[in-house]
This record gives C-alpha cells, structure tokens and sequence, in this order.
C-alpha cells in the first residue's frame, strides 16, 4: 500500500494524518491486508462457517423436584395481601 493509497483512505475516513504516519500506516495495512488474503485464501467453500473455535455444549444439571414453600407462610410474609395473592400498587392507569 502506498502513502498516496494511506492519504487518500485517510481523507475518505475524515482522519487527520500526518505526513510522518503515512508509511508506518502503509506497512501496517499491508501486514492487516496479507492477514485477510491468508483467510480468504484458506476459506473453502466444503468448511461450514462456525461460531465458535471450540465445539461448545451446555452443561445441564438434573432436575429436582422439591415442594414449595406452603402459601399460607409465603403469603404471611408479604407486606400486603388481597384474596389470596399479594397486593401491590397500581402502577399503570386504567384505559377508558
């Protein structure tokens, strides 16, 4: 990549670059751009894409049944109670 090709990348990106930065951002947009040729160049169409570089699996503990807390205790510790549920305020208005 030249410098001109640096200046000109620059000034579509709107980026103030100045004359001395020009050949150390040349060389390394050439080592970023031989990187992405080296992938292209190993991407086959026969490899399906992954997401991940490791295969991944979840890792799942078994269920366990157990009873819940009876209604009554939870309900007694409730600050506010109406027909069996608890109570909270009203935090949206009624639509006509």
């Amino acid at each position: 990549m030249s410098r001109a090709d640096v200046a000109h990348l620059a000034r579509l990106a709107r980026l103030a670059v100045r004359e001395d930065e020009l050949d150390t951002f040349a060389g390394q947009l050439d080592v970023i751009l031989g990187a992405v040729a080296r992938v292209r160049d190993v991407a086959a169409d026969d490899i399906p894409p992954t997401s991940h570089a490791v295969p991944m699996t979840n890792v799942f503990r078994p269920d366990e049944n157990w009873d819940s807390l009876p209604r009554a205790a939870v309900l007694a510790e409730a600050p506010a109670v109406e027909d069996d549920k608890f109570r909270v305020p009203r935090i949206l208005a009624e639509e006509a």
